[in-house]
């Protein structure tokens, strides 16, 4: 997860990759590439603006979330996105993130809440169509939401 800061408030939003997701380029900095996704600029405008940001990294099956804080700024820099080629492409740019503290948080909210454990963690709760049906007083037709929500995510994006 990365968190921005700016002049609407803050803004988090989940990076992954299938490789890792942060390079470092060394003791104080990461990279952080931006591949294509949803297409939303939120965390890269505040990032723009104020610089803060705030990561949370969580590994599958480790009880352990890692935390950063420092300043970030967005790169353009072909030189730098060419240290992230894949099949041919590129994200469309990258965030150099200046780390000024990482520490490790209590794993006890990871293990009570047995995010990592196999079984249907769902069980109970809202599909997301119904929580946006009921957000919007039914101008959404939830269950259609879910349906169509697979053509949607764009698997193949990076």
């Amino acid at each position: 997860m990365l968190s921005a800061v700016g002049p609407e408030g803050t803004d988090g939003s989940p990076r992954g990759d299938r490789d890792p997701v942060v390079t470092v380029a060394d003791p104080e900095t990461l990279l952080l590439p931006d591949w294509q996704g949803n297409d939303r600029i939120e965390t890269l405008r505040n990032i723009v603006r104020d610089g803060r940001v705030s990561l949370l990294f969580l590994i599958a099956g480790f009880t352990t979330a890692i935390r950063g804080n420092g300043t970030a700024r967005v790169s353009a820099a072909p030189a730098l996105r060419g240290r992230f080629e894949r099949e041919g492409r590129h994200p469309r740019t990258v965030m150099v993130i200046r780390v000024a503290e990482v520490y490790a948080q209590c794993p006890r909210a990871l293990q009570r809440s047995k995010l990592w454990v196999c079984g249907n963690q769902l069980a109970g709760l809202p599909t997301f169509g119904t929580m946006l049906e009921q957000a919007t007083d039914g101008a959404i037709d939830g269950a259609a939401y879910d349906v169509e929500r697979a053509t949607r995510a764009h698997p193949g994006w990076w």
